[in-house]
């Protein structure tokens, strides 16, 4: 988004694109935006680049190598980062730090809102085949805050929880959450029991 944007008509792009980026970055330039008569006022400069880093945590230097000189050759950096979520451990520490990260200052819960954006911005790359009906169903069902066991629990669920429930152990530890989540898959019949 513009870096001059608010947050507000940034969140408002996301939500109307269901939290996917690129069809974001359509809804929001697609908006009339208010005319400035500084024509670098919707430019990221080096500061907004800077303080859009450090707000992601994201190391800079780690892609501004001597190496990278033109669009193209970030873009295959980038892309290069991107697949690294593909290693589990690096995925699993990501999909942690991003609860913290996510939730609101003094809070010990995620928004169902923010908690749902992420889950289908962390699990697009991981492909996880029912994270749109995990969100559906807190949705219909829960509709409250999650909290930080939750999150944890969900991730085990979808790395060792095959897709058809094939192995799922109705008498296993899971969260109440995640067992009326098993439940809400058969009533739809996502998945034969």
């Amino acid at each position: 988004m513009c870096w001059g944007s608010s947050e507000k008509s940034a969140l408002q792009a996301l939500k109307a694109s269901d939290w996917q980026i690129e069809a974001a970055f359509d809804v929001f330039y697609s908006q009339p935006q208010p005319k400035s008569n500084d024509p670098y006022s919707d430019m990221i400069l080096a500061e907004g680049v800077s303080v859009l880093c450090s707000d992601l945590q994201f190391n800079l230097v780690r892609i501004s190598d001597d190496s990278i000189d033109s669009i193209g050759k970030l873009q295959e950096k980038l892309a290069f980062i991107r697949s690294e979520l593909k290693d589990e451990q690096k995925f699993y520490e990501i999909y942690n730090f991003a609860f913290g990260w996510a939730k609101e200052k003094g809070q010990k819960s995620l928004a169902l809102d923010t908690a749902i954006g992420m889950w289908q911005l962390l699990f697009a790359e991981r492909e996880w085949p029912l994270v749109n009906h995990w969100c559906d169903f807190l949705q219909d069902r829960h509709n409250k805050t999650i909290s930080k066991d939750t999150w944890a629990q969900l991730l085990e669920f979808a790395r060792t929880v095959n897709p058809v429930l094939s192995n799922y152990d109705a008498e296993g530890a899971w969260p109440y959450l995640i067992d009326e989540f098993v439940e809400y898959l058969y009533d739809k019949s996502v998945v034969d029991k």
